[in-house]
């Protein structure tokens, strides 16, 4: 089965980045006029050409979403990129409110990633928006790159988004953003400041050295992706669904399992064992007029890929919907699996088969897996079209 999914590829470009480094302003905070009175020259969308440029060879497999003119639309058009703008700026000259007003109507419009060419102050702006819920990747061109949320060059940004495009496994790590008092850099003083953290994808690393071979490296994966879970389960109620990874976690848990069958915990508790799909609607609906959220945790069929629609046919089409329908959205699903087991799909994606057409084109995309401890990696969802 080929993955039929159009990798949506959000990008951004803050077109005044960098413009008074080549005029010794150190920065462009500011100094925006002046540098450009003094002769400086933009290059902040030459910079986000050359990341672009790595992609040309799969015009086929992506669409730029971007916003207009020199902020990204001129740039990928005359590449010959699919494109659709979903941001109109409000005038010539860009603001930070621009480059905020952009990510919202990125996010908004469903982007697989967002890539974005600019500096620290670029990625200040960009991290007020979406903080360490979404994935980012920044083209460096500004005149300071302290922020660990770029690549090294523009090239290699555009190398990493290749990864994804082609299916690759790509971890997402946590990264800091950071920026300096450009008025006291030009006074020889440099003091730096934490803004917050985004997540970035980084170069694969396919299976961390310690868990490499062998069974006993399988339970030293399965106990980490647990302790991931489990440390974030909160107030919520958790819906277990099939199979030897979620059983794991229930044992981890020192909870009865349905190794073929869906369970339910909360707060750590076992509520119910072995449900059809009748009494987990009930349940669901019980506890949602309490005011609680309920999420999913499945993991895939080994081999095959299927992540709905093979042996959990109890989670059904109505009841995804209500999971979807809450607060936190696509978020509520939780997929885990080892990598050793995504890698054994050699690049096919995951299948969602619902039964419901229109749900499993909402569900196909990009998300993030849980392959271990605070780590997770990008992989594809695709349905039977």
């Amino acid at each position: 089965m080929t993955n039929n999914y159009l990798f949506k590829l959000g990008f951004i470009i803050n077109p005044i980045a960098g413009v008074g480094g080549s005029v010794a302003l150190k920065g462009s905070d500011g100094v925006v006029s002046q540098a450009l009175a003094l002769g400086a020259t933009p290059k902040a969308n030459q910079r986000a050409k050359q990341a672009l440029e790595i992609l040309k060879p799969y015009q086929q497999q992506l669409k730029v979403l971007t916003a207009s003119d020199q902020m990204g639309e001129n740039c990928a058009k005359a590449l010959g990129f699919n494109v659709e703008v979903v941001y109109q700026a409000s005038c010539e000259e860009t603001s930070a409110q621009d480059t905020e007003n952009a990510v919202n109507a990125l996010i908004k419009a469903g982007v697989d990633i967002l890539l974005f060419a600019g500096g620290d102050g670029t990625a200040r702006n960009i991290c007020s928006v979406v903080g360490d819920s979404f994935p980012v990747l920044g083209i460096p061109a500004g005149c300071k790159i302290h922020s660990g949320v770029y690549a090294v060059t523009p090239k290699a940004a555009g190398r990493v988004v290749e990864l994804m495009v082609t299916q690759q496994l790509v971890t997402l790590t946590e990264a800091d953003v950071m920026d300096i008092d450009e008025s006291l850099f030009r006074q020889g003083v440099v003091k730096a400041k934490r803004y917050g953290e985004m997540q970035v994808p980084c170069e694969l690393r396919y299976v961390q050295a310690v868990k490499s071979g062998g069974k006993e490296s399988d339970e030293l994966v399965l106990q980490d992706i647990a302790a991931d879970v489990i440390d974030n389960m909160e107030d919520e109620l958790f819906i277990i669904g099939s199979g030897s990874t979620t059983a794991f976690l229930m044992a981890e848990l020192g909870l009865e399992n349905t190794l073929l069958g869906v369970d339910l915990v909360y707060q750590q508790a076992l509520i119910a064992n072995d449900l059809s799909e009748e009494q987990l609607w009930n349940i669901l609906n019980s506890y949602q007029q309490q005011g609680v959220v309920a999420k999913l945790v499945i993991t895939l069929i080994g081999g095959q890929g299927h992540i709905f629609g093979r042996g959990n046919q109890q989670l059904s089409p109505r009841i995804i919907r209500l999971i979807l329908a809450q607060q936190g959205g696509k978020d509520n699903i939780i997929i885990i699996a080892t990598k050793r087991k995504l890698m054994a799909l050699d690049k096919r994606p995951l299948i969602a088969d619902t039964g419901d057409s229109e749900l499993d084109q909402e569900l196909s995309g990009y998300v993030a897996i849980t392959t271990g401890y605070k780590d997770q990696v990008l992989y594809p969802i695709s349905s039977p079209q």
